[in-house]
Parts: structure tokens; C-alpha cells; sequence
């Protein structure tokens, strides 16, 4: 309950009340709107007892001008509350929006590979959302339906102490109830949007890898763990909607035996006398107007209650320490010359389970260092220390003689440049892609680096060129062509540090014998880290590097390594049977 508090108290400090003169605003709007909501029904005991009953034309036609004008101020505040709050909520929601979606770009790559996409999107453009009920009229109308039902409860006593008593205690037991019913539906909904966020990471990843789904006929499998994550959804939202039934139920039989205790006492009163025709509708009307708005707070109450964990989720995310967040990183690089040092480097991903040990090399500027050894042997770990994505547990990794721990991740990055593998591409254009590692690149530029990757060998042929769409991650492209636009990309960044994992690994042998051209002009005068099960591509590389269980078991060029007919040589001469 203490964490649900501070929760609470943050969400008012940084969201509420930097708004808080919108809020004032809008709580003036809907209290002028309620209080004359209030004339129709106080109005009703004068037009029944003092203007029909006495037949005085002059005060119908007053009681009647005066209903029409608190309908018009109830329409006019009505308009101007959606139009300040509604808007402003909005406004805020798309604010925090960015700010969360700044933050999960300033996470570590180690975040990304421990939670979902789907999840993180779902952060992002849902969990927000609840905002409106907070800054948007969801609270105010909570704030001013609590006011109004203040003001109607001393209209009630004032017209009938007696009657007001049969309100007045059913009143305090509703109240008890939502109190009840909030702090259990609040831990309820905290967990259904988890579940839901899992489920639609989960989503996410099957409609991305759908290819492989149905080329092992796993339709049924998917389906299977997509229905339980739904039915546990299933599980929490009955849950929640049983403590909201019984809230309601419970609301309306409280007042439902108040209306009936109302109309016996009220009946009653007026045969003896106690009480007028007209002091009897107006108590019943205005009745009504106590009960709307505490009917009303018990949904805004859980729209809140929604909202609330929904923003301790964000909260959660918001506290996750950035890449930035290193305070030791404060030296800012200028251009680089491209020294890279491993110097007794070691890293583990798990407590107790080492991945790298020791790791001692160096590549001089412009040289090329090619890493070989089988899968999970650490090349790829090695590659994510030089790209900074990870952050050695002993050891230095230096540039230039600078500890890259040091340096800030921007100068460094800045000058870095990587093809990956499956190397990503965005949904647009071929050219919006090679653009994306320098947007402001001049047309020549940008000729220059499809031609050196051999990208116009294809877009040549396609109607649009380069303009063509390549689809979600490429999808319309073949692999080799999605590598070349990758090069292509990489060239044009024209970086100082080359991180190459598996370049050429999706071409077929005529794109290779394209690409090899091109990636001897990238690699050209940049320090160069290949990763290559092909070990026929690295044969001019300046050092070859052996890793085997975290280790360096050997390093030379390739003719020195073949004359050891070591571990180099066993998998080279395998290669070349195959």
C-alpha cells in the first residue's frame, strides 16, 4: 500500500500539478455546470408549490427562463471542460509517449534481449493512456461529482432532516465499499496489463515469424500458447469485472432500499402534513443528483484505478538505468584513428559463467582482424565489446589508447559501423535505408556508396529504383540484395571502426563474387572486425584470431595458421571438403 501511495503522490507532483491551473480551470467548469444542474430540481418545489398551486403566471415564466439558462451554462461549461482538459490530456499523453520511447531507445542492447517488443510497444502507446482520466476530466469529475454530492446532501437536509437520514447512511456505506473494492482491483489490473503485454509480445513475434510458423506446420502450437495467454487475460478481467459488479449491485441495492424507505417516509409525511407535493419531487430529484454523480465516481474510480497501474508499469521502465546513465563515461571523442586494444578482457553474461577470458590483442589502424571459431565459442561478444552494446567485467577495451568505458557513447558510436548478419532493414524505401546512417547525405553520396556496394546491379532493374518499397524488414528483397543495401548503408556512414558479423553469410556465389569488390573498398583504411564461418573470405585479413571457449587459442595470418595445422587448419581444410 506504501509503494501505491508514493506511486500516487509522483504522478500528482509531475503530472497534476504542473497542470494544476488547466485542473483549477476545468473543477471551476464542471462545479458552475453541476450547481446548475442544481436549478431544475431545486426550481420544481417553487413551480409546483408556489407557481401552479397559487397560479402565479409572473414566477412559472421566471422558473422557466431560469431552467433554460442553467441548461445552457451546463452545455457551455460542458464544451469548454472537454475542449481545455480533453485536448490537454491528449497533449500530455503524446509528451510522455516520446519520453518513454526516448527512454527505451537509451536502454542497453542486454535490455532488449531480455523483454519482447510487442511488450515494449505496448508500454509505450498503452500504458499511457490512462492520463486522460487524470489530467483529462476523469479526476475533476470525480473532484466536482464529490462537491456536488456535498452541496445536494445540505439541499436534502435543508428540505427534510428526516429524509436526509435515510440518504445519509447508505451514502457512507457505498463509500466504504468503493474503498474496499479499489485497493482489490488495483493489484488486478497491474497484472492484466502484464499478461496482456506479454501476450501481445508474444503476438508480435509470431506474426514476424510467421515463414518459419508455417513451414514447420506450427499453426496449432502458436495458437495454443497465444489461447492461454488470452484465457489467463480472460482469468484477470472476470476477476476485476466481479469486483465491479458487486459494487455496482451493491450501490444499487443500497439506494434502491433508500428510494423505497424515501417513499414510505416521504408518503407518510405528506399525508400528515409535514411535507408539501412540491418539497417531495424537488427531495427526489435532487436525490437523483446525489446518486448520479456517486455512480459515476465508481467508474471514474476504476478508470483511475486502471490508470494508476498502467503508469506504475511506465514508472518501472522510467527507473530502468540507461546506457547514459554511466556516469564514468565523460570523455568525448574526437576523430578516431582506429587503435583498437583488448587487454585482459573478460566478460560474463551470468554470475559464475565466463564467456571471455583474458583476451589479449591489438589491430592497428586500418587493418583488418578476423574472428573464426565455432558458435558460441565469444566472436559475437567480442563484437559487442567494439560496439559498445557491452561493457567488460575486467580488462580494458581501449581506442586510441582510451578507455572506451570512458569515452561517451555518442563520439564513439558516431564513428562506428556494422553489417550484421540478418541485418535490419526498415519498412520505406531502398534509398530511406542507405540513407538512415546519414540522412543528410548529398545525392552523389549517396550514388556513390550503391555503386560501390553494387546495389544499382538490382535497383536497375526495378521500375522505381531506389525508391522501391522494401517491406516490413525487407521481406521483398532477397537476402543477398538486403546485405548489399546493408554495405551500402555502411559505406555511406563512412566509419572509422567496421564491425563486419557474417557479411557475405546470405549470398548466394554470384552476389558474393559482387560483394567481395565492395566490401574490400568499405573496409579500405578502417579498423575492421570480422566475424566468418566462410573462412575463404578472410584469407587477406591482417590477423586471424582463433576463439574456442572464450579464449584465444590461436592468432596469425592465414598461411601462418594453415602452416601449424592447428585448430585454423582443421576447420579451413573441413570447409574445403565440403
Amino acid at each position: 500500500m506504501s509503494e501505491q501511495k508514493a506511486s500516487i503522490k509522483k504522478v500528482f507532483r509531475t503530472i497534476v500539478w504542473p497542470r494544476r491551473w488547466a485542473l483549477l480551470i476545468g473543477l471551476l467548469l464542471i462545479v458552475v455546470g453541476r450547481l446548475s444542474g442544481l436549478i431544475v430540481p431545486a426550481s420544481v418545489q417553487y413551480l409546483i408549490d408556489d407557481a401552479i398551486e397559487k397560479d402565479n403566471a409572473v414566477m412559472f415564466r421566471l422558473i422557466i427562463i431560469l431552467v433554460v439558462g442553467a441548461v445552457i451554462i451546463q452545455a457551455t461549461t460542458s464544451f469548454l471542460l472537454t475542449r481545455l482538459l480533453g485536448i490537454e490530456a491528449h497533449r500530455v499523453i503524446a509528451k510522455l509517449r516520446v519520453e518513454v520511447q526516448k527512454k527505451v531507445l537509451s536502454l542497453p542492447v542486454s535490455f532488449f534481449d531480455k523483454n519482447k517488443s510487442g511488450t515494449l510497444v505496448r508500454r509505450v502507446m498503452s500504458d499511457v493512456d490512462g492520463i486522460r482520466n487524470i489530467v483529462g476530466t476523469g479526476l475533476v469529475q470525480m473532484i466536482g461529482g464529490s462537491i456536488t454530492s456535498l452541496v445536494t446532501l445540505v439541499l436534502l437536509i435543508n428540505i427534510s432532516p428526516k429524509l436526509a437520514l435515510f440518504v445519509l447512511v447508505p451514502v457512507i456505506l457505498v463509500g466504504l465499499l468503493f474503498l474496499k473494492a479499489f485497493s482489490y482491483i488495483r493489484p488486478i489490473f497491474k497484472k492484466r496489463r502484464e499478461v496482456n503485454a506479454s501476450v501481445q509480445g508474444r503476438l508480435t513475434e509470431t506474426l514476424g515469424g510467421i515463414r518459419i510458423i508455417k513451414g514447420y506446420d506450427a499453426e496449432e502450437q502458436e495458437l495454443n500458447v497465444f489461447t492461454e495467454g488470452v484465457n489467463t487475460i480472460f482469468s484477470f478481467v472476470k476477476k476485476s469485472m466481479t469486483a465491479q459488479a458487486l459494487v455496482t449491485s451493491g450501490t444499487t441495492f443500497l439506494l434502491g432500499i433508500t428510494m423505497a424507505g424515501i417513499m414510505w417516509v416521504g408518503g407518510t409525511m405528506i399525508i400528515d402534513g409535514d411535507l408539501t407535493k412540491g418539497e417531495f419531487i424537488s427531495f427526489a430529484l435532487f436525490l437523483g443528483y446525489l446518486i448520479a454523480p456517486i455512480i459515476q465516481m465508481s467508474n471514474i474510480g476504476t478508470q483511475l484505478t486502471d490508470a494508476f497501474s498502467g503508469l506504475d508499469r511506465v514508472e518501472e521502465l522510467m527507473n530502468t538505468p540507461s546506457e547514459s546513465d554511466d556516469t564514468v563515461r565523460t570523455v568525448k571523442l574526437s576523430k578516431i584513428n582506429g587503435h583498437l586494444r583488448f587487454k585482459d578482457v573478460s566478460f560474463t553474461y551470468e554470475e559464475g559463467k565466463e564467456v571471455l577470458k583474458n583476451i589479449n590483442f591489438e589491430a592497428e589502424p586500418g587493418s583488418v582482424v578476423a574472428l573464426v571459431g565455432t558458435s558460441g565459442a565469444g566472436k559475437s561478444t567480442i563484437a559487442g565489446l567494439v560496439a559498445t552494446h557491452l561493457t567488460p567485467d575486467s580488462g580494458i577495451v581501449s581506442i586510441d589508447d582510451q578507455d572506451l568505458s570512458n569515452a561517451t557513447l555518442s563520439s564513439y558510436r558516431s564513428q562506428l559501423g556494422m553489417v550484421m548478419q540478418d541485418d535490419f532493414l526498415f519498412e520505406g524505401s531502398i534509398r530511406e535505408n542507405i540513407l538512415f546512417s546519414k540522412p543528410d547525405a548529398s545525392e552523389e553520396d549517396l550514388l556513390a556508396a550503391v555503386e560501390a556496394a553494387y546495389v544499382n546491379e538490382f535497383t536497375d532493374r526495378f521500375d522505381d529504383g531506389l525508391d522501391t518499397i522494401v517491406g516490413e524488414r525487407g521481406v521483398k528483397l532477397s537476402g543477398g540484395q538486403r546485405q548489399r543495401v546493408s554495405i551500402a548503408r555502411a559505406i555511406l556512414a563512412d566509419p572509422r571502426i567496421l564491425i563486419l558479423d557474417e557479411a557475405t553469410s546470405s549470398l548466394d556465389v554470384e552476389s558474393e563474387v559482387l560483394i567481395q569488390q565492395s566490401l574490400e573498398n568499405l573496409i579500405s583504411g578502417r579498423t575492421t572486425i570480422v566475424i566468418a564461418h566462410r573462412l575463404s573470405t578472410i584469407r587477406k585479413a591482417n590477423q586471424i584470431l582463433v576463439v574456442e571457449q572464450g579464449e584465444i587459442i590461436e592468432r596469425g595470418t592465414h598461411d601462418e595458421l594453415i602452416k601449424k595445422e592447428g585448430k585454423y587448419y582443421d576447420l579451413f581444410t573441413l570447409q574445403a571438403k565440403i
